[in-house]
Formats: structure tokens, sequence, C-alpha cells
């Protein structure tokens, strides 16, 4: 690495262009690696709108693994938000596909995405399918369950922000903000059943997205704090 320089950055970079799928991968892995040494971050950084693109236009599950992982290895500059609102309808396919290593790739990215004010909206109205739920159920790998309820924490405590509740959003009925958050949700009696999950990671991370969820239901009456009263676990 220390005898390489931006230019071998670039000709791998253009590698990605290639037609064949596997040269795209091994591109895209060859970056990863490089993306650890800060002198190629910015140079392996201009490529992210590309690496967007084909993970959004080829269905290629070992393609989706190496992109993810890439950027998920980056700092995404602000630049870059139109095109990840455009590849968000794509993210979400990922996530509710069944091949568990893109899956957590994928989810890991929409959690850090969900920490930006100004796309937490086009996160929470991107449609899902009616399923959707099924991916907090116990039966899933632990690894995928822990990065879910991250995302699903991090999803909840964002609505409670005082910028996001500024403002009053519609969402659409097949959106992931209705499957989570809506007023038909199960997700209460799926996080109930894993607060007994096998795994102590899991375990702890479903007690944080129902402390979250407390707060939302309490925070338009006393922004300060979480009260028991009015809870979203009543029924459980």
């Amino acid at each position: 690495a220390s005898s390489c320089t931006a230019d071998d950055i670039s000709l791998v970079g253009s590698m990605l262009d290639e037609e064949d799928n596997s040269v795209k991968i091994q591109a895209l892995n060859t970056l990863k690696a490089f993306s650890g040494i800060r002198k190629f971050r910015l140079k392996i950084q201009e490529h992210t709108i590309k690496v967007l693109e084909l993970i959004s236009t080829i269905w290629d599950s070992e393609l989706h693994v190496a992109g993810l992982r890439l950027l998920n290895s980056l700092p995404l500059p602000d630049y870059v938000h139109p095109q990840l609102r455009r590849v968000m309808p794509a993210l979400m396919e990922i996530l509710q596909s069944n091949y568990i290593l893109a899956q957590v790739q994928a989810i890991r990215l929409l959690s850090y995405l969900a920490q930006k004010n100004d796309l937490l909206y086009d996160i929470l109205n991107c449609q899902v399918h009616s399923n959707f739920l099924n991916l907090f159920q116990s039966t899933q790998p632990g690894s995928l369950l822990f990065e879910v309820l991250v995302f699903a924490e991090r999803l909840s405590e964002g609505r409670n922000s005082p910028h996001y509740r500024a403002v009053k959003w519609h969402y659409n009925e097949q959106s992931l903000h209705e499957a989570l958050f809506g007023d038909e949700s199960r997700l209460a009696d799926r996080l109930l059943a894993l607060v007994i999950h096998p795994e102590e990671e899991v375990q702890i991370q479903a007690c944080k997205v129902i402390v979250s969820l407390q707060c939302s239901q309490d925070v338009g009456v006393r922004p300060s704090s979480c009260r028991p009263s009015h809870s979203y676990f009543n029924s459980g």
C-alpha cells in the first residue's frame, strides 16, 4: 500500500465500469481494503455515487455486500444525499431480501443515514413489504436482529427530536413509518418477545427500543422526561 498512488486508486475505480460483475465486485473489495488508509479516503469517496448506482441497478447479492461494505467504511459527504434518496427503495429491498450478509450491510447503512436530519423522512416514508416486521422475529440470526433493533431505535430517536417534530409529516400507507410506528403496527408484540431472546445483546437492544418508544409516547406531554403513563406497551 505504501507504494500505491492516487492514480492506482483511480485505475481500480475505473474497473467499476467493467461489464463483468465479478470484476466490479473485486474492484469494490479492493477499494474497501484501501479505504482504511487515510491518504486514499478522499479519492475513494469520489466513487461513492457510482457505487450507489451499482447496488441500486444490479440485483446481485455479492455485489450488494461488496458495495455496501465499502460505503459503510466511508464517511458519506452531504453532496451524495440526493443520490441516497434515489436509492433508498433499493436499500429497503436489499434489507428485505433473504441474504443475511447483504441485509446486515444494508441495515448498517440505513442506521447511519437515519441520523441525518435531511434523510430521516425519506427513510420513514419508504415503502416496505407487508411482512416487514418479520425482521423482528426471534428466528432471525442474532447479528441481523441486533442491527434491525439499532435501526428501530435510531428511527424512534429521530422522530422524537425537536427538529423532526417541528413539521407535520404525512406518510404512505405502506411506509416504514406505518409498519413500525403506525396505529396498526405490531412492533410492540415483537419487541416484548425479544426481551427473552437467548442472546444478551439482542435483549438489551430490544429494551432500548422499548424505552425510546415510551419516550415517544410521553414527549408531547413532558418533553424533559419519560413517564410510565399512556404506555405504548399497555396492551402487552
